[in-house]
């Protein structure tokens, strides 16, 4: 996966320190109930597609560019699903990082879907009683955006009363 500028700048002054990122997860369902995901060529795993906000990019913007920068298809974020935090990852370079997922379904307006850049190896759309596996965390921000509740997180841990 292509790093980045900001973020290789900023590597250039943190080295491989923990650093705390905002993403962004877009689950695009088309008119027909299918969902759009992105074979990932860095580890071979389906999955929703997702990147890292920019400076000054608003995370629907995010979700709007990274789907068409990855699969050619144009959307429209709908609404906002939920606020996920990912466990620490360590890349093989050594870099650390933990994303603050900001997750919205979106809706697919236009394009066709292909591997429109090198972070996929295959695209698709998969009616929902056909998907390939997906990582725990995505399928539950899927099924999460399947639902017409409010938008989710992860409720705080509350002190015992005394």
């Amino acid at each position: 996966m292509p790093m980045p500028d900001f973020l290789r700048e900023l590597r250039s002054h943190v080295g491989n320190r923990l650093l705390f990122l905002p993403g962004v997860v877009a689950v695009v369902l088309d008119d027909g109930g299918r969902v759009l995901l992105g074979q990932r060529a860095d580890n071979g795993r389906w999955a929703l597609i997702s990147g890292i906000a920019e400076p000054g990019e608003q995370p629907a913007q995010t979700a709007v560019r990274e789907v068409y920068e990855e699969t050619a298809v144009h959307a429209v974020p709908e609404r906002l699903i939920g606020v996920y935090t990912t466990p620490v990852v360590e890349y093989p370079n050594g870099d650390r990082s933990q994303y603050l997922d900001i997750v919205f379904r979106c809706r697919a307006v236009g394009g066709q879907a292909r591997v429109n850049d090198d972070e996929s190896l295959e695209v698709g759309w998969f009616a929902l009683d056909e998907l390939p596996e997906l990582h725990p965390r995505q399928r539950a921000a899927l099924d999460h955006a399947l639902t017409d509740g409010p938008a989710w997180f992860e409720a705080p841990t509350v002190p015992a009363q005394p």
